[in-house]
């Protein structure tokens, strides 16, 4: 028999990392580590003993503003069952969580709207890509023009905005969705009575309830056909949008 061919020892290929790499993998494994060590401690800790609290469950909030009145025996209208067994705060959690989106909806819809009509900041968003606001176009187009940069200052902002300052800080707010902390005021308490008071606050909520399905009808007619202003179709008044981008 032939004896086997003799092995030849190839060449080692050293393999390189990236020094970004290498620290991405060690904070991942510390991140393990510590995960382990701290469900490791916990399994020795004592179980805490569940408390019940007695809550005052509220099914009716046909009373609260925003609910249809002119329905006789309509009540609340809650067609997902939000508000089934919900207790108060659970309906002042929803109730702000609604608050703040109209509110942005309807800033979202008045800036579409403005940049739309062709109004622009002076000067330049981004000095080193040579960008110029009046170069960056309306609705979603405007995302992919904005620089990475700007996007992230945008986030940080608007988190900055949930946490110290769209919120009741200081703990004095009359109604849900009252933040002016004791500084933004525009003369509420000292122009307006109760009744006022109450209806402004209505006619707040259903702004803002229009604006989401505006600003989403604007965003979905985009996307479609890039037209999202086509209601001005029907009145004889097109708006070339987005034309020279």
């Amino acid at each position: 028999p032939k004896p086997p061919p003799a092995r030849r020892d190839l060449p080692r290929r050293s393999v390189r990392i990236c020094p970004l790499c290498r620290s991405l993998v060690a904070m991942a494994l510390r991140a393990v580590a510590l995960a382990l060590l701290f469900s490791s401690a916990a399994a020795f800790m004592a179980a805490p003993r569940a408390t019940r609290v007695p809550v005052a469950v509220q099914s009716d909030f046909s009373g609260e503003i925003g609910a249809p009145k002119n329905t006789p025996g309509v009540g609340a209208w809650d067609p997902l069952g939000l508000l089934d067994d919900a207790d108060e705060d659970r309906f002042n959690r929803l109730r702000e969580v609604e608050l703040k989106h109209g509110r942005i909806s309807m800033l979202a819809v008045l800036g579409h709207v403005t940049t739309t009509a062709g109004v622009r900041l002076p000067g330049y968003i981004s000095n080193s890509q040579d960008l110029k606001f009046e170069d960056v176009p309306s609705g979603l187009a405007g995302l992919g023009a904005v620089p990475f940069a700007g996007i992230m200052q945008i986030f940080v902002f608007v988190g900055f905005l949930e946490l110290y300052v769209m919120k009741d800080v200081t703990g004095t707010g009359e109604f849900v969705g009252d933040f002016r902390n004791g500084y933004i005021d525009f003369g509420w308490d000292k122009k307006f009575d109760e009744e006022t008071k109450l209806k402004k606050r209505e006619i707040e909520l259903n702004n803002g309830r229009a604006a989401q399905m505006g600003i989403l009808a604007l965003m979905v007619h985009e996307k479609l056909d890039n037209n999202p202003y086509i209601i001005n179709d029907w009145f004889g008044a097109h708006v070339d949008f987005n034309a020279g981008f």
